[in-house]
């Protein structure tokens, strides 16, 4: 089977519209990647008295990393500057790939670059 990273963002406050704006426009630039599919994960069944629109099934999408032992660091790559782009209203990031999360909010550069790049070491393959 092939990894599938879950990319969660969310940012504090946000109407839904602008969190599909900012995921969509992440999803473009993630599509230009050595990836197999970039996709937006479908929302489930709204439990009854919810919102009818829940912003976190807004901001998921799966990135489907293929073979290419290059498209997680790729998709890193991406997030970094694009998040790095976001100066105004920083949005906050959770990343699940197998069993391993990595949760980015409130962080400076050196900290997202930091915290990204163990994520790639830790799924790196070996002898990579």
């Amino acid at each position: 089977m092939e990894n599938q990273l879950l990319i969660l963002l969310t940012e504090e406050g946000a109407e839904a519209e602008r969190v599909a704006e900012l995921t969509g426009y992440l999803r473009e630039e993630l599509l230009d990647l050595d990836v197999d599919d970039v996709r937006a994960v479908p929302g489930g069944e709204v439990p009854p008295g919810a919102r009818a629109v829940d912003v976190t099934q807004i901001g998921s999408l799966l990135v489907a990393l293929g073979s290419s032992a290059t498209a997680l660091s790729q998709v890193v790559t991406v997030l970094r500057g694009w998040l790095g782009r976001c100066r105004d209203e920083r949005p906050s990031l959770r990343l699940t790939l197998d069993d391993d999360v990595l949760e980015i909010s409130e962080a400076t550069d050196e900290q997202v670059t930091e915290a990204f790049d163990l994520f790639v070491r830790r799924h790196a393959p070996a002898g990579a």
